[in-house]
């Protein structure tokens, strides 16, 4: 059950209809996503700190709330320049900042939520800034895609540990899951 990032990527922008068009319209926009970001990262973080476990994740070294506040404005200006045109390096980062999540403790329970806070903030922002509904379209597709790889790490994750430690197939692992889904 592991995921290959670059065929998930081309997965999930297929799913979206992340097109062309719409990684032109963000490419256009670098520089403005650049200047939001700052404020962006303050809605997610705020966001974030009013709920007591994630304050807790958060604030848990010091200095850990600066830094992912530094790592949140350089992801989110990658969704507007692409890196590499949303190709490889583009997928291998997304998969490595889910990685990051599952490691420190941030769940889907939250990130779900607090992506929303930013794609509805980011969307009042440009409607202040006079850009345009396509703009607003293409960061919505493009933060699904990124949340993906988030759920998906979880689920990569859990599941391969539930193998090793089982000693389970891979099919007899999704039969259980199915019927275990089914009898909820």
């Amino acid at each position: 059950m592991s995921l290959e990032p670059n065929e998930f990527m081309t997965k999930m922008v297929s799913r979206t209809g992340f097109s062309a068009d719409d990684k032109k319209i963000l490419q256009d926009a670098a520089a403005w996503g650049l200047e939001i970001a700052p404020e962006m990262a303050n809605y997610f973080y705020d966001y974030m700190g009013r709920d007591a476990e994630m304050s807790a994740i958060l604030n848990e070294s010091e200095g850990r709330i600066h830094r992912l506040r530094e790592t949140f404005v350089a992801w989110f200006h990658e969704m507007f320049t692409g890196m590499d045109n949303w190709g490889g390096d583009y997928a291998d980062r997304r998969w490595r900042i889910g990685l990051i999540h599952v490691r420190i403790g941030i769940g889907p329970q939250h990130v779900v939520p607090a992506m929303a806070v930013v794609v509805h903030e980011a969307g009042k922002r440009a409607k202040v800034d006079g850009k345009d509904q396509q703009l607003c379209d293409a960061l919505s597709k493009i933060c699904m895609v990124d949340l993906a790889f988030i759920e998906q790490a979880y689920i990569e994750v859990s599941s391969a540990a539930v193998l090793k430690e089982t000693g389970w197939s891979e099919g007899l692992f999704r039969r259980l899951v199915a019927t275990g889904a089914a009898a909820m």
